[in-house]
């Protein structure tokens, strides 16, 4: 098995083999990205195969002193979905939302009960504009700041969708584990 430098570099220069490694590496962690940001399996096998065609296309702007090649491409592959969503499904869900109320969530611990496929289903059923906000914060790790930016929306709007999101993922996770510890 070749380092991921290499492959990587093989990949720039058109290496079908290599360009099969690297996907082979990473299809599973980016496709359950892409499940993350969709509503269904087939937005995202959508947004996957937009992603894909991006990383590949400027795999050459990569550069492994700037970031790991897990984050460049999950980078990547947010921005595609973010993308296929504004184009199919987003219209101004989130600037018609209020601008927050300052709202602390301390209460994680259900999170941390229910596989990552469980929750990866809840999350799915979340409105879209708590679906975005909740993936760039909670799992990809952008700012408030940076998500009003690349979402177009105020941060206060952010901060409001994260807390809806988070209330809505916790009442419906704790009624789904009330359900299974009742059978």
């Amino acid at each position: 098995m070749r380092n991921l430098s290499h492959i990587i570099q093989l990949s720039i220069d058109g290496n079908a083999e290599a360009q099969r490694e690297l996907y082979e590496q990473h299809r599973v962690y980016w496709y359950m990205l892409c499940m993350r940001y969709g509503k269904s399996k087939s937005q995202a096998d959508d947004i996957f195969q937009e992603g894909l065609i991006k990383v590949y296309k400027d795999l050459y702007q990569f550069d492994d002193r700037k970031s790991a090649f897990k984050t460049w491409s999950s980078r990547v592959m947010v921005h595609s979905a973010l993308r296929y969503l504004k184009k199919y499904t987003w219209v101004d869900t989130l600037s018609m939302q209020e601008e927050a109320t300052q709202y602390e969530d301390n209460d994680e611990t259900v999170y941390s009960k229910l596989a990552a496929r469980e929750l990866t289903m809840v999350v799915q059923q979340l409105p879209i504009g708590y679906r975005l906000v909740f993936n760039m914060y909670a799992i990809e790790g952008y700012s408030h700041k940076e998500i009003s930016t690349k979402l177009g929306v105020s941060e206060g709007t952010s901060k409001s969708q994260l807390s809806k999101a988070r209330k809505y993922l916790r009442n419906k996770l704790e009624s789904q584990l009330k359900i299974t510890s009742y059978e």
